[in-house]
């Protein structure tokens, strides 16, 4: 019980890394079962034609968007390269951006910026807050495979 009250980092880190990919599976979710990659693109492909963005770019960035979202947030639910999903995440977040700002000037931000906080947080800390994942069992079990070879 003494470490429950004194490892409030380990929690903030775990609770931060499990929201954020929670946001990010279900949207990946919507967007690759429920709406679709092609309804997503319905809703994209115009806005961006417009101003003479490559239909290979939106394409690649929408498959991209859709699919790092699911599996990206799924890992970051269990805390598998949490590193490499977390910059791809990030990638993610300003391809979103720039997508938002293409189609309207002053979007709302209430969906990226949340994300983008939470993100900025986790990688900030310190990595042995984030002892509760997939990473951190993965590294002992390296290092004590290291001690009998």
């Amino acid at each position: 019980m003494h470490t429950i009250f004194y490892h409030h980092e380990v929690a903030a880190a775990l609770l931060a890394r499990i929201f954020l990919g929670l946001l990010f599976f279900f949207q990946g979710i919507d967007a690759v079962f429920n709406i679709q990659i092609r309804g997503v693109l319905r809703t994209i492909e115009e806005p961006m034609s417009k101003i003479g963005v490559p239909k290979f770019l939106i394409i690649t960035g929408t498959w991209f968007a859709c699919y790092i979202e699911l599996i990206g947030g799924f890992l970051l639910i269990i805390g598998f390269a949490k590193y490499y999903v977390m910059y791809l995440l990030g990638l993610d977040l300003i391809i979103a951006s720039i997508a938002l700002s293409i189609m309207k000037a002053m979007w709302d931000m209430q969906f990226i910026f949340p994300r983008f906080a939470i993100l900025i947080f986790l990688l900030v800390i310190p990595s042995d807050w984030d002892v509760v994942s997939v990473d951190y069992v993965w590294s002992i079990i390296k290092f004590f495979r290291s001690l009998t070879h």
